[in-house]
This record gives structure tokens, C-alpha cells and sequence, in this order.
């Protein structure tokens, strides 16, 4: 047991499930009417889940953050802007280093939104700006519903074949379900504050149907033939850079910008990280024909994200708490 534990304080056990599933569909992929069932599954269950995302977020709490506009202003310019640009910039990869299949899986992972929950949970580690981690992780919640679909056809779309119609599509797919969730959440509001945990299991849940059906369609197509072992440990090798790059431009941006050492952390966390929870239904929706090699670089990127930021947030805590500590790691 103590052995278990120590291995979830450095790997995300729902990253742990992921790969299970990966593996089931590796074992037992679905095919035939099985896989239409499963594909209709899968729409009804992203449905669900975005359903979920608005009836759980408080209409209130979002607005009382717009107050502090240019900490979300940084961070959505982070989120939406300065990552797209280095996902576009990464183009030279290919195909000499990572293929293009690969690529367009890389570049999607620079338009999805920033996470919530482990921002929120590092910068509370690292006894940043709280509230302000919330709000700008909810603000790129929002936003990511409309934006990343935008971007993703105004960037991927020639060689995606995105359309009018699968814009329409994702509208019908992610936006409509958040906002009836939003608009029913005066009833439903208190109900699912008192069920978190079976809130979570649909969560979850929604997230690992996706994945499934995902990567069984990529079985029956051959994925593994298309993305070797050499081609992934360049991409993980790419994304370190990636994110190296994201957390030194948040953490010395930000001082240079002026914000306070709190605002800073919580820019820092939300800023250079990115939404599997978000990013895996949206690919489902954007990327119907190849979502398996899609999600790869975004899974990858998660957990390679949960153990930088891990360890960045219990360093500056332990630097917060100790006797005269200037904060040197976390640059003014």
C-alpha cells in the first residue's frame, strides 16, 4: 500500500486508467454495429459531460473574478495565443522528427484550454492565488468551448477536413449541453454539490468511453503502424521543450508585467498547462476519423505537466514556509 501511494504522488492514477484502457482496446478492439453503438456511446456521454461542466460552474464565482482582468487577460493571451503560436512554430518538426499525424495532435494540445482542478490544486500547494487560479480556469473553460473549435479549423482544417458542418456539429456536441446545464443549474445545482463523487464517476467515465472508442477505431486502422516507438519519445522530448518554454515564459512574464508573487504562481500553473479533461471530448467531436493519433501528444503532455508542476509547487511552498525566504526560485 505504501508502495501504491508513492507511485500516485508522481503519476496521475486516472492517467494510469487511460493506459488500461488503451490497452483493453488494444486486447479487444469494437468493431461492426459494436463499434456504431460505442460511437453513439461516446456522443452521448461527451453530451453529458459538458452538460455536467455547465451545471457545475457558478454563474457568480465567474463573474466575481472578472475584477482582476488582467490576471485572466495573461492567462487567456497564454492559453490561446502565445501556445498556438509555438504549436505553428513547431511545424518544422516534420516529418524528419515527429510525423504529421503526430504533428496535428501536437498542435491540437496548444488550442485546448487550460486545466482547472490541478491548477487550482498546485497553486493552492504552492500558496498562490486561489480564487483567481479558479476564475481564470473556469474564464478558459468558456472560452475553449468556442475558441479551440475556431482555431482548430482556421489551423488544422485543410488537412483535418474540419467544415462549417463539424463546426455545427461540435455546437450541437459540447455548446448546447453547457448551456442547458447552465441554465438548469438553479435546480440541479445543490443536487450535484451533494453528489460530487458520482459526478466525478461520469466524469471520469465519459473521458475513458472517449478514449476507448478512439483507440479501438485506431486498432482497426493500424495506429501503432503509423506512430513508432522513436516517433513518441521525439514527441515527449518536443513537449518537454514545450512546456519548459511555457513555464519559463509564465514565471518571468509575469514578474515582468508586475504581478505579486501570488498572481505570478497562479499564472504560472494555469498558463502553461493544458485540459485533458477538456481537450479528449473536443477531439472526439474535431477529429472523427483520426482521433487516437490526436489525443496521444495531449495524454502525454498531461502527465508530463502533473509532475513538473508537482514539483515546482512543493518547491516554492517549502520556500514560502521557510525563515527569510526571498522566493528565489520564482523569479520577481
Amino acid at each position: 500500500m505504501t508502495r501504491v501511494r508513492a507511485l500516485t504522488r508522481f503519476i496521475d492514477p486516472f492517467i494510469l486508467l487511460l493506459m488500461a484502457t488503451v490497452g483493453l482496446a488494444a486486447l479487444f478492439p469494437v468493431g461492426g454495429s459494436a463499434a456504431e453503438a460505442v460511437d453513439g456511446a461516446t456522443k452521448i456521454f461527451i453530451g453529458l459531460l459538458f452538460f455536467l461542466y455547465g451545471a457545475r460552474l457558478s454563474t457568480q464565482e465567474a463573474m466575481d473574478g472578472v475584477r482582476h482582468w488582467r490576471l485572466h487577460v495573461t492567462i487567456l493571451a497564454c492559453t490561446f495565443l502565445i501556445f498556438p503560436l509555438l504549436g505553428l512554430a513547431a511545424r518544422g518538426l516534420t516529418p524528419w522528427l515527429i510525423t504529421d499525424d503526430l504533428y496535428t495532435g501536437l498542435l491540437f494540445l496548444c488550442l485546448v484550454p487550460s486545466t482547472v482542478q490541478s491548477s487550482i490544486a498546485f497553486t493552492s500547494i504552492a500558496r498562490g492565488n486561489v480564487a483567481g487560479a479558479i476564475a481564470a480556469g473556469s474564464f478558459s473553460s468558456i472560452a475553449g468551448i468556442v475558441i479551440t473549435p475556431l482555431l482548430a479549423a482556421a489551423f488544422i482544417g485543410a488537412s483535418s477536413g474540419f467544415s462549417a458542418d463539424a463546426l455545427l456539429s461540435i455546437g450541437a456536441q459540447l455548446l448546447l449541453p453547457f448551456l442547458a446545464g447552465q441554465l438548469l443549474r438553479r435546480w440541479i445545482g445543490g443536487f450535484i454539490a451533494r453528489h460530487r463523487v458520482l459526478v466525478k464517476i461520469v466524469d471520469r467515465g465519459s473521458i475513458l468511453v472517449v478514449v476507448y472508442a478512439a483507440f479501438s477505431e485506431g486498432m482497426n486502422e493500424g495506429i501503432w503502424s503509423q506512430a513508432s516507438w522513436g516517433r513518441l519519445l521525439a514527441l515527449l522530448a518536443v513537449e518537454g521543450v514545450l512546456l519548459t518554454i511555457m513555464l519559463l515564459l509564465t514565471t518571468h512574464g509575469a514578474g515582468r508585467l508586475g504581478f505579486g508573487r501570488a498572481d505570478r504562481i497562479a499564472i504560472t500553473f494555469a498558463g502553461s498547462k493544458k485540459s485533458l479533461a477538456a481537450g479528449l471530448p473536443m477531439a472526439g467531436v474535431i477529429f472523427p476519423e483520426q482521433t487516437a493519433l490526436a489525443v496521444l501528444p495531449l495524454m502525454l503532455f498531461h502527465q508530463l505537466q502533473l509532475l513538473v508542476c508537482a514539483f515546482l509547487a512543493r518547491r516554492w511552498s517549502e520556500e514560502d514556509e521557510s525563515p527569510g525566504s526571498t522566493s528565489r526560485s520564482l523569479p520577481e
